[in-house]
């Protein structure tokens, strides 16, 4: 098979006839990065069904450890891995590794009375734009080494 039905895709007629607003990244000589928000430390208000689902949403992009705090008073530490949602708190579960064993704990939203941002982001400040930062600093210095070894995790 050729063409479309093969999978085949016609870069040349796509650009030609490019979205509204779209962005040609072969165009830019630099291409834009993601904004990432500083979530560590943030204990969220979780009032509604619709600010639990956001938190949750962003503890399941966090990259560093949250305490959930469950309404019977249990509080579980760990990395927030997965998460399933469903058409109630009831159905939605988020799936953790605690901090502390080895084992895959599952939490129904239902269950979730606070949440926070507990660990260190482990990926804060770790852009290319910090890096290049760094190295300058280095360069500018003068010194003789200028590799940038990564920090470590705990």
């Amino acid at each position: 098979m050729t063409g479309k039905e093969g999978g085949h895709v016609d870069h040349t007629a796509a650009q030609a006839t490019p979205r509204a607003g779209a962005v040609n990244p072969d165009a830019l000589e630099v291409a834009p990065g993601t904004a990432h928000e500083r979530l560590e430390g943030w204990i969220p208000e979780l009032a509604s069904e619709e600010e639990l689902r956001g938190a949750l949403e962003k503890a399941f992009d966090y990259r560093g450890d949250v305490t959930i705090t469950r309404k019977d008073g249990s509080t579980i530490e760990g990395y927030l891995f997965d998460r399933r949602t469903g058409a109630s708190l009831k159905e939605s579960v988020v799936r953790i590794y605690p901090k502390n064993s080895s084992e895959k704990v599952s939490v129904s939203y239902a269950e979730i009375g606070a949440l926070v941002f507990s660990g260190r982001d482990t990926a804060a400040g770790k852009s290319w734009e910090a890096w290049m930062k760094r190295y300058a600093e280095k360069k500018a210095a003068g010194e003789k080494d200028l590799s940038l070894h990564p920090e470590p995790l705990e």
